[in-house]
């Protein structure tokens, strides 16, 4: 088996990764992740995770390079990280009562041979009607200012979901696992 790369700083990421026992060392790729006039959730999300693993892909010849990116839509705005507490109050009070759609690009990169694979999982919270007080009250004890949507998932977070919906919910968290198995499965990784 190829060493594994996951092409990501993000310790959410890591964690998961690391459920799959396997072998893994982790890079943070240099890219530009802006968002091009015209270019819908989908295609900017499949577009970075693939950014991400081919940025590593010449100091790392004979690698499986693992790159992923999200983004949440609320309606048909992307939302990202918050970074303060005023911008994560604000996205919570939008997302009240709405469905917040999290689009996860994964992208599997076989430095050796070139071959890649990529894809991109959906994955939908329904909100809970949330007011000020509830909201604030989330926010000082989890402060979820590098989480997109200004929540996490896999702690307090929960608690302000009403329902989710879709195929793998560890895509929610950043990184879809059971597609990546896949993925690496088509690259006679054997898992486990």
């Amino acid at each position: 088996m190829l060493p594994l790369l996951l092409a990501s700083s993000s310790v959410y990421r890591r964690e998961l990764l690391s459920r799959l026992q396997l072998p893994f060392t982790c890079s943070s790729p240099d890219i530009d992740e802006s968002h091009r006039p015209g270019e819908t959730a989908i295609a900017l999300v499949k577009r970075l995770a693939e950014a991400k693993a081919r940025a590593l892909a010449d100091t790392h010849p004979a690698h499986l390079i693992i790159g992923s990116d999200q983004v949440a839509v609320l309606g048909s705005q992307i939302i990202g990280k918050p970074h303060t507490f005023d911008k994560a109050r604000q996205q919570l009070l939008d997302a009240s009562g709405a469905s917040v759609t999290f689009l996860t690009g994964l992208a599997l990169l076989n430095s050796q041979t070139g071959r890649y694979q990529v894809d991109c999982i959906p994955f939908t919270v329904n909100m809970r009607t949330l007011d000020s007080t509830r909201i604030e009250r989330y926010l000082h004890a989890e402060q979820p200012f590098d989480c997109a949507g200004s929540f996490k998932a896999e702690g307090l977070g929960v608690s302000l979901f009403q329902s989710t919906e879709g195929s793998d919910a560890t895509s929610l968290v950043g990184l879809p696992l059971i597609r990546l198995v896949d993925m690496l499965l088509a690259e006679g990784v054997e898992i486990p």
